[in-house]
This record gives structure tokens, sequence and C-alpha cells, in this order.
């Protein structure tokens, strides 16, 4: 067996492309590939297939990135031909070998349907990606619903509970820290796990100015007082307005005003003519999950999420 990137054939690429794009779990089209090739999110050299002796091609790997990254970001399709006798097996030798060239350790996200448990076929190839990804160094899993507003849902009006306005960058590493505390997302309980709040904020401070939505998009929560109440952070992906990051100070928490927060991200979004806004959560996270729900977002899929464990 053979593992090598496009860059390594000639005609790897068009080899690479060619992959049919069927099985269980949902894969890319030739179409789409090319679509980020275009917009340099997929780059020949993220692009990695395994072939057998007699050359053909057994499984492909695709990484992705932002169009100015350095390095890729994410795993965004793994296949394998049925064929193979044990998928696991090729899959996790595909995965080590495009670590080893990229000098890092990509996050594999796999987007699945929210039935996917009750689909034998479906689990089964859940499975096998699952044990590569673990033999490849992915061991933390995350499960995350996916979420989608449109136009149609509508949107909440101010309450006047909370004003929200722009603030210092110093304000905003305050208020990232102070969010994080008796969080229940599962990424900021692992990372405090080994940091502090402080160093917890600065990178997320860092990672939500890496998006694509602008700084001045921002706002501090504060109730009419001028206490600090939460944060809402309206961002962006290369593909759609986003729910960046929001949250309330553990202390006001339980009151309601996550929907004050994430109303006035909707509203900021929508104004500016959105037609989709996307947004994640934690499955365990009942109660962010239940915000937009009650907001009118609609639950589009079920991502799974397996990374390298930090520290």
């Amino acid at each position: 067996m053979r593992f090598r990137a496009a860059t390594e054939a000639p005609d790897g690429t068009d080899r690479a492309l060619a992959y049919p794009a069927d099985g269980p779990v949902e894969a890319l089209s030739a179409e789409k590939i090319r679509e980020e090739l275009a917009g340099n999110r997929f780059r020949p050299e993220w692009i990695w297939f395994a072939e057998d002796e007699d050359g053909e091609v057994l499984g492909r790997a695709l990484w992705w990135g932002r169009a100015d990254s350095e390095r890729p970001i994410a795993l965004d399709c793994l296949q394998v031909r049925e064929s193979v006798a044990d998928p696991a097996a090729l899959a996790a030798g595909l995965l080590a070998a495009g670590h080893a060239a990229f000098g890092n350790v990509p996050l594999y996200n796999i987007s699945l349907p929210g039935d996917w448990r009750t689909r034998p076929g479906l689990v089964e190839a859940v499975a096998w990606r699952r044990r590569a990804a673990y033999e490849a160094g992915l061991t933390r899993e995350i499960e995350r619903l996916r979420y989608e507003w449109t136009p149609a849902a509508g949107t909440a009006g101010p309450t006047g509970r909370l004003v929200f306005r722009e603030g210092t960058d110093e304000e905003f590493l305050d208020a990232f820290a102070r969010l994080s505390a008796g969080s229940l997302d599962l990424h900021t309980q692992n990372e405090l796990r080994t940091r502090d709040a402080e160093q917890l904020a600065r990178d997320d401070v860092e990672f939500y100015l890496d998006c694509p939505g602008e700084r001045s998009w921002w706002r501090l929560a504060e109730l009419p007082d001028g206490t600090l109440a939460g944060l809402a952070v309206p961002s962006a992906t290369p593909y759609h307005r986003n729910v960046g990051y929001l949250g309330v100070v553990p202390e006001l928490r339980g009151r309601g005003l996550i929907d004050e927060v994430l109303a006035e991200i909707t509203r900021f979004h929508a104004a500016a003519g959105a037609e989709r806004i996307t947004a994640t959560t934690d499955t365990v996270n009942a109660p962010m999950a239940a915000a937009f729900d009650r907001a009118g977002y609609e639950v589009t899929e079920i991502r799974l999420v397996l990374e390298r464990p930090q520290g």
C-alpha cells in the first residue's frame, strides 16, 4: 500500500477527484472539491490517497483550511473502498501519512444526519472512521448540533433587558475569561484542564479575529445599570454568516438572558441581509440548544468532532 499526496503524481488531483462520492457517510462531489480548490480551501498537497501495487486508488482523505491557512485545519472527507478488508487500518495509515507531511494533527469533522444511530450501515461507517482517527491520535470526541436560521424564522426585537455596546480588546478578554467559568461547552472544559481562563480567553479572541467576520461586529452585553451580563460575537465562515461566540456571566445565568444575546446576533446578521445563519453547540449543552430552538434555528446535521487532546 502506498500513501501519497496529489502533488506526488502527475495526475494526482484528477485521480482523487475521480474517486466516487459514495458510501453511507456523505462525501464531497468532484464539483464541490473543484470549488474548494478554486477558493484555496482545498489544496493538492492536502489531498491524499492510498493506492495498491497496481495503482488502484483504494481510499482518499481531503483536508480543509481557510484561504490563508498555512496548514490544514480539519479533515473534511475520508473514504475507503468497500472491497478493503480492514478500512480502519488503511484509513489510519492515510491519516498518519498526511499528519507527518503537514507537521500538525488537524481535527476530523464527520457530518451526519440526526438519526444516524438508527441506521446500521451508517453506524458501521462511523465506527471504522472513529477507529482510524483514534489510531492517528484523534482520541477526544465531541458531538455537536449544527443549526441554521433563515429569514422565514423571523427575529425577536430588543426587550430592553440588555444593552449592547462596542468594547476594548481588554474588556473582551475579561469577558471571554469570565464566561468560561462553569461553561457547558466541552472544548472550553477540556482546555481549562491544562490552562487558565486568561490563556484560553486570549486564544478565543485570536480565533475569532482570524474568522471571516469583522472585529467591529463584536458587542458586550450589559444590564441597564452597566453591569457586564455577557458577550455577543457575530462571526462568519467562508460560506455563511455565523453565530460565533455568545454567553452570559455565571452569576446571571438561568434568567433567560441568553435569548437576548442570541437575538442580538441574529438581528445583526439579518439586518446585513443574511439569508442563512449557521451555528453549532454541543449535544450535551441543553440550555444553549434550547435557546437556538426558541429563536427559530433548526438542526440540519450532527457533527462528530474528533481531535487530539492538548497538553
